[in-house]
């Protein structure tokens, strides 16, 4: 899948005027990489089912914001490769086009895993940092050390570097998530 030109992570976008209150795509797409990122069943990682659970915590109806979960999912989460389809449920009724095919459930990738790091809203990333770091290539290892020995004495300030890192790359200051590098970060000002 082609990744578009107007193709942006908006989980740290800000309305203007409202000061430093996320917008609600920004909101929505957090919230998709929480769940994806939680060890929710496959029945809650397809789209009705991320719709599902995002509406509960709001108390809306899900059907309100499925095209939204949709759109999130198809057009800007999947092309960027930060979550991927991960299998299909069956389906008893319904149209016999998906009876065969199947729904499909999502997870998040490598790169995934490394935006959920930054997310503050997002549980059991102890866990999720021991998957990230099963997942480096030879070019990231030299960063593992550091920051398992930095996240036992200052998680807070471990998962800030994660969230600066990802900012950076949704302000366009950094090119690639991948590889982790981060010498990326020495050229940004601190702004934040």
């Amino acid at each position: 899948m082609k990744k578009k030109l107007d193709t942006k992570l908006s989980i740290f976008d800000t309305f203007k005027t409202k000061g430093e209150e996320l917008t609600g795509e920004a909101n929505r797409q957090r919230s998709i990489i929480a769940i994806l990122a939680s060890n929710a069943n496959p029945a809650e990682r397809t789209r009705t089912g991320i719709s599902q659970r995002i509406a509960k915590i709001h108390g809306i109806a899900w059907k309100n914001i499925y095209s939204g979960i949709f759109r999130d999912l198809d057009e800007i989460l999947i092309p960027m490769e930060i979550a991927e389809e991960d299998g299909r449920l069956p389906m008893k009724r319904g149209p016999k086009a998906l009876q065969e095919k199947g729904i499909p459930y999502y997870h998040l990738t490598k790169k995934g895993v490394l935006v959920a790091l930054s997310i503050n809203n997002v549980e059991n990333k102890e866990k999720l940092l021991g998957k990230f770091f099963s997942q480096l290539d030879s070019k990231e290892k030299y960063y593992e050390v550091i920051i398992r020995n930095l996240s036992k004495t200052s998680p807070n300030f471990t998962y800030s570097i994660f969230q600066k890192y990802v900012k950076a790359f949704c302000d366009n200051k950094i090119k690639d998530l991948l590889p982790f590098e981060l010498s990326k970060l020495k050229d940004i000002s601190d702004e934040s």
